[in-house]
């Protein structure tokens, strides 16, 4: 599989973002698959003839059918530095999401406890005293209802694998297309969610950075009614 043109959101000497595409792997482990990262490393290497190996520092991650601003660092210094902010929780991220059903209420916040079986790649809401479980927080907005659907903003206060997939789906709204946690939909080539907003600190000015990503067109498609012109609320 053929990757598309990187879509560059930001690039500078410390710092990279593009809009990573659904259905893409954003980081390699093994095999030859393309993934986001070696997309990234040969048009560096391209675009400033740079011999041997290019750096590239891996700060956060998305799911590969989630679409949306994914950042990587440039410099060891600078993959330190924000690395540690993404640790720390002081990275802003908005998403946005398609979920099945209509919510009871306009805005709210979610707090689960999580654990993550990584032999079944998933994760499951476990009680608090689960000795392997991770509080996850998430806080939501309402956007909009068409037709049995509900288009949402979320802001996760936790940074937990797979974190609104599974909280979603356990409060009874699973995201479009996300069969794994319970969607009856499909959706192709990824699932419902987006990460739409970014807001870092410069690893080197220290500088915020708000980087925005645009819907893909497969949600312009599919959920035209859902995401007209002044239906935000």
């Amino acid at each position: 599989m053929s990757l598309p043109a990187l879509d560059i959101l930001f690039e500078d000497n410390h710092c990279l973002a593009i809009c990573k595409p659904a259905g893409v792997s954003a980081t390699h482990f093994q095999g030859q698959e393309e993934t986001i990262d070696r997309a990234v490393k040969a048009y560096l290497k391209a675009k400033y003839r740079k011999p041997g190996n290019v750096f590239l520092g891996v700060v956060h991650r998305l799911d590969k059918p989630v679409s949306g601003v994914l950042l990587f660092a440039r410099t060891s210094k600078a993959a330190a530095r924000l690395s540690e902010q993404f640790r720390q929780g002081s990275v802003e991220k908005t998403y946005w999401a398609v979920v099945e059903g209509e919510l009871a209420r306009q805005a709210g916040s979610l707090e689960d406890w999580l654990r993550r079986d990584r032999l079944a790649g998933r994760v499951e809401v476990v009680q608090p005293g689960d000795p392997e479980a991770k509080q996850a927080l998430l806080h939501f907005q309402q956007r909009n209802v068409h037709n049995g659907l509900t288009w949402l903003e979320l802001r996760p206060q936790t940074g937990r694998t797979h974190q609104l997939r599974v909280q979603l789906a356990h409060h009874g709204h699973p995201i479009f297309g996300d069969a794994k946690y319970g969607a009856v939909h499909t959706f192709t080539p990824g699932i419902a969610l987006h990460a739409r907003e970014l807001t870092f600190l410069h690893p080197v000015r220290y500088e915020p950075i708000t980087l925005t990503a645009e819907l893909p067109r497969s949600w312009r498609g599919r959920f035209a009614y859902l995401l007209q012109p002044g239906a935000a609320r």
